[in-house]
């Protein structure tokens, strides 16, 4: 199914603006950056605020998601995305997609255009088929994470390498710090940089560092625990906060305990205190708190 087609058959008139912001059709004939557009309009509701010398947080349960079941595709939005609007929810900092799919066998998205968007790919269970009109044609699998610079303008598709069974996705974007670069593309396997019962780096600005890199100030490390464990996550700038995604098991984040596909921001900090329960697999996605 041509990905724009579905954007636009299920947000209701009004709407498309905000609820799509960064999927334009190949045919259109709008010359400004959806990045422009959708900066220019909402503005941020989770900005760090200099008088305040404490901590701020935000708390989305996982049953307060959006939510849509269109049969081949079940999603649930951490943020406002396609028919899921909500004013209170539209980002965290330079975090504005945080989409969790799953996608029944041999469907996907037909090949379909963005711009100026750092989008980061991670399949929880099963595989994911990529084609982009970089050449690039590989398949994601469970366990790796993959990313994409759409900079100037890409154009790609998704579906689901199983015939038989889905494949569940976690699908990020962020807004870049840099606009209009030259498109890119990487890959690389999460079991090859994770260190059991620790947070490990597979994300960040550098390209030297450990995992892969984008154009933004940003580290996203991933920890798969199978004993209970308390540890404390350092931010690696004063300008951001942190955004975790309980991807399985339970955890307490500076004494708030959260469960499965629960999501928590937490900024106006240098630091985080963080017990696990045994059994968890953890995101921690170190953002921007502004453009």
């Amino acid at each position: 199914m041509n990905r724009i087609k579905f954007i636009k058959g299920t947000i209701a008139s009004g709407l498309a603006f905000f609820a799509a912001p960064f999927i334009r059709s190949a045919s259109s004939q709008h010359t400004e950056s959806t990045y422009d557009k959708l900066r220019g309009t909402i503005g941020f509701n989770h900005v760090p605020n200099n008088e305040i010398k404490t901590m701020n947080t935000v708390l989305h349960k996982a049953n307060t998601r959006g939510s849509a079941d269109h049969g081949w595709l079940k999603v649930n939005h951490t943020f406002s995305f396609a028919n899921y609007h909500n004013p209170e929810r539209m980002h965290f900092g330079v975090l504005r997609v945080l989409n969790d799919d799953s996608i029944a066998g041999g469907k996907g998205f037909n090949t379909h255009p963005h711009d100026n968007m750092e989008i980061i790919t991670i399949p929880l269970q099963g595989d994911l088929e990529h084609k982009d009109n970089m050449g690039n044609g590989t398949v994601i699998k469970s366990g790796d994470v993959q990313v994409m610079s759409a900079g100037t303008g890409i154009t790609h598709s998704e579906f689901n390498a199983s015939q038989e069974f889905d494949v569940k996705v976690l699908q990020i974007w962020l807004f870049p710090n840099k606009k209009n670069v030259t498109p890119r593309y990487d890959q690389q396997a999460i079991r090859d940089l994770e260190v059991q019962n620790e947070f490990s780096q597979i994300l960040s600005p550098n390209e030297t560092d450990q995992g892969v890199w984008i154009h933004q100030n940003a580290w996203f490390s991933v920890g798969a625990f199978s004993e209970k464990k308390s540890t404390v996550y350092t931010l690696n700038s004063v300008n951001n906060g942190v955004y975790a995604f309980i991807i399985e098991g339970e955890a307490t984040i500076e004494g708030q305990k959260l469960e499965k596909r629960d999501g928590f921001g937490i900024w106006d900090t240098a630091s985080l205190s963080i017990t696990v329960e045994k059994a968890s697999r953890i995101l921690l996605m170190e953002v921007p708190m502004s453009i």
